[in-house]
């Protein structure tokens, strides 16, 4: 018989305030920032690159791919209702199915934050390329890489009071270039610069898996409210409000921003591009000055989305350490800020960086993003499932019976969604982020037996 459902399960009470004058709980403004800024980070500046190969099929994609965002969002925002701690996708896996896929939970997230700021980085310092040429040095770029890690770091070192301030500033900077480019692009469209519909081998439904993979880390942050649940104030009703409303918000701005890209900068230009929106404000009004201004607003959006993502990266092991299945040294917390997390995250995610740019790998980008692509997909896999299980076992007290079918349907699809997004990673990320999800069994184990000891000995 399974222990998974019979362990007994103590859910932990909401986070009690942060009384230290560094901290403050987020509100419904800043709690959607922290959303929209996590989802709309690097990946928007660099993604229509890196989905050129694949033609507009990839705008299938992404219209797809919203759709399940959507219906992530609001799966997660029912679940925060009922679970309003941090920790997220940790939380709901934990009370449904127990420690094991708790812990799995918390460790493929803690894995596709880091890997997401090494990506992050990546995108950034292809930004910086634009105003001064660095790509020629390794050093250089290497150097620079590790200063946007860093940097974002500081700040939320500081406390949470600076993590929103940072996360507001960037979150209205970076709509700038989108709006811009979103906006503007669609009165200097031209259909000649989209290029095939489907250029590349295989099938159709093939190329728009493949895209969708990669897109998918456009959309990583829909769950940063609830993740970050802990840290808002009246998260029950504000962590599904703010995530819905990030991203509503988000999907638009990236439909409307991929599309002038695609219409505005030639395909074969853009397949081989480093800063496709600077080079789409390049076209829309001549000269470098306008792709300039748009890599500084983009760098500075970046660093938001560092700035955010770093936090959350703290979050998931912070939240698991506090249930014992984490080394407890990941409980640490000052400014309202889990300070051993932040600075393993940074330090794993420099050290990801400098391997990817001296092994002399090619498409760094699109490589990082597979694999958080197939790590993400495991939290979210589980989330959507102990909703499904919640609903399914008559957990009234968890799940509003008023609203039964229609959490069903989005359950069910968010949960189908997800797995597609698995077959779509491709076998090289699947295989990576195996090996990843291995080595937390592994670190589960020792947890696991050490707390069981604790346990007896106290007993």
């Amino acid at each position: 018989m399974s222990t998974a459902i019979t362990t007994p399960q103590r859910e932990p009470a909401t986070d009690t305030p942060p009384a230290d004058r560094h901290a403050r709980r987020f509100g419904l403004p800043i709690a959607t920032a922290l959303v929209m800024g996590n989802i709309i980070g690097g990946g928007i500046f660099l993604l229509p690159a890196s989905v050129a190969p694949y033609g507009t099929v990839s705008l299938v994609a992404f219209g797809v791919l919203t759709l399940g965002a959507i219906a992530l969002a609001l799966v997660f925002g029912r679940l925060a209702h009922r679970l309003p701690q941090t920790g997220g996708p940790y939380v709901y896996a934990r009370a449904a199915f127990g420690d094991f896929a708790g812990f799995l939970a918390a460790w493929s997230y803690w894995i596709t934050a880091w890997v997401s700021n090494a990506a992050l980085a990546v995108a950034a310092v292809g930004y910086l390329d634009v105003i001064v040429p660095i790509h020629a040095s390794k050093p250089a770029t290497i150097a620079a890489a590790l200063a946007f890690q860093w940097l974002p770091a500081l700040a939320n070192l500081a406390g949470t009071r600076y993590v929103g301030a940072v996360q507001i500033v960037a979150t209205v900077l970076k709509f700038v270039p989108l709006i811009l480019v979103a906006v503007g692009g669609l009165f200097f469209f031209d259909s000649a610069n989209l290029g095939p519909f489907h250029p590349a081998e295989g099938s159709t439904l093939g190329a728009v898996s493949a895209s969708a993979a990669i897109l998918l880390f456009s959309y990583l942050g829909v769950e940063s409210a609830a993740v970050s649940a802990g840290e808002v104030r009246d998260p029950r009703r504000n962590v599904g409000r703010a995530t819905v409303l990030g991203t509503l918000g988000a999907a638009a701005v990236y439909l409307l921003g991929t599309l002038s890209v695609f219409g505005t900068v030639p395909h074969d230009k853009l397949v081989a591009s480093t800063a496709p929106f600077s080079d789409a404000t390049n076209a829309m009004f001549g000269g470098s000055w306008g792709g300039t201004a748009v890599a500084c607003m983009a760098m500075v959006s970046i660093l938001g989305a560092l700035n955010g993502w770093t936090l959350l990266s703290a979050q998931a092991p912070y939240a698991a350490a506090r249930d014992g299945l984490f080394p407890k040294v990941f409980t640490v917390k000052r400014r309202g800020v889990p300070t051993v997390g932040v600075l393993v995250t940074v330090v794993l995610a420099s050290l990801l960086t400098v391997y990817n740019y001296t092994a002399g790998t090619q498409g760094v980008f699109e490589i990082l993003v597979l694999v958080t692509t197939f790590t993400a997909t495991v939290p979210y896999l589980l989330s959507t499932a102990a909703q499904i299980y919640f609903l399914l076992s008559g957990q009234s007290e968890k799940v509003s019976r008023a609203r039964l079918a229609r959490d069903a349907v989005l359950a069910l699809a968010a949960f189908g969604f997800s797995l597609w997004l698995v077959a779509g990673s491709g076998y090289a990320a699947v295989y990576q982020g195996v090996l990843f999800l291995f080595v937390g069994v592994l670190v589960y184990a020792f947890m696991a037996a050490r707390k069981q000891r604790a346990a007896a000995s106290a007993g």
